[in-house]
């Protein structure tokens, strides 16, 4: 059985299902925080608490048995964590270092961790691969850094193996399940809202980035492909594979204004826009070199094309709004 902290959330909710989909049985841990229950099936069992909570976790692992977990439960807000960063490291962290303490106390020796583009930094060279160079400009790529160094700790200590999946920017929707945050400071959610009219006009934060148009740009993959890069990770795992952190990115970038202009074509709407300043902690470029995704995993992104990926998102929204 698969444990699924954040199993909640926007990728958390795909990943369960896609997990049910392969005939994998599921349990989920998630203190609903952003997440929301409906998203979860009545069919999986679910426990409402924080990852950091031991004696819930070790409660979950002698109730099921559990062979591995999916990480995803984590604050993943840049401006937030650039402003409240000791809730950051509290609940990324801390907590983070609680659930690996009850995993091993379990005998649980596979993890499936959600990381992030956002380890790297401002990049040095563009496409990124794994091998740059690790410098985070905001506390939640410090966040997800420490988690990454300590699941290698753990694993040279206590042989507990790992895959540290560096998302670049998750979007779109499956027919079930798309993206709702409360607050929204995504993109293509935002852009999406306010093509409905949900929202007055989209933010565009800095226009004076050193990119072709002066608004960042960024490498958007499908929330159904990240979904099944967790389960080609699992059997990577289970199979024996070592170690790892591998990119997940299409290896397309595309500016803020290029998604909205995208945007406007998909859904025929107008879509105001306003100018913000930039935000603090917010790269430039960042494009994702997915090779060692390809050739270890197995993983090809079935939805390389932004149009795609918007109008996946935009179908969802209509049926749901």
């Amino acid at each position: 059985m698969i444990l699924v902290t954040g199993g909640a959330g926007y990728i958390g909710s795909v990943t369960v299902e896609r997990l049910l989909e392969a005939g994998e049985e599921v349990v989920v841990l998630d203190n609903l925080f952003r997440g929301h229950r409906e998203a979860v099936p009545s069919s999986v069992p679910f426990y409402r608490g924080n990852i950091g909570d031991i004696e819930l976790v070790a409660r979950i692992t002698r109730a099921h048995s559990i062979d591995a977990c999916i990480h995803f439960a984590a604050l993943a807000y840049v401006g937030e964590s650039v402003s409240e960063p000791s809730r950051y490291f509290e609940n990324n962290v801390e907590q983070g270092s609680a659930l690996l303490r009850a995993l091993l106390g379990a005998g649980v020796r596979q993890i499936v961790f959600s990381s992030t583009c956002a380890v790297y930094g401002e990049p040095r060279e563009i496409p990124i691969s794994e091998q740059h160079p690790q410098q985070p400009v905001n506390p939640y790529g410090w966040s997800k850094l420490f988690m990454e160094r300590m699941l290698e700790g753990y694993d040279k200590a206590h042989s507990l193996r790992f895959v540290a999946l560096r998302y670049f920017n998750a979007a779109g929707a499956t027919e079930q399940h798309g993206e709702r945050h409360q607050p929204e400071t995504h993109l293509i959610p935002n852009v999406l809202s306010a093509a409905i009219g949900s929202t007055a006009a989209v933010d565009i934060f800095g226009n004076d980035y050193p990119t072709p148009d002066g608004t960042p740009v960024r490498d958007y993959v499908h929330v159904a492909d990240l979904a099944a890069a967790h389960l080609l990770s699992l059997r990577y795992l289970s199979e024996g594979g070592c170690s790892q952190s591998i990119n997940l990115g299409n290896g397309n970038g595309y500016s803020v204004l290029e998604v909205i202009e995208t945007a406007r074509a998909i859904t025929e709407r107008p879509i105001p826009v306003r100018s913000q300043p930039a935000r603090c902690g917010d790269p430039s470029i960042l494009i994702a070199d997915a090779t060692k995704a390809r050739e270890l995993l197995g993983w090809s992104p079935r939805y390389s094309e932004l149009s795609e990926i918007l109008r996946s998102d935009w179908e969802w929204r209509i049926k749901n709004s």
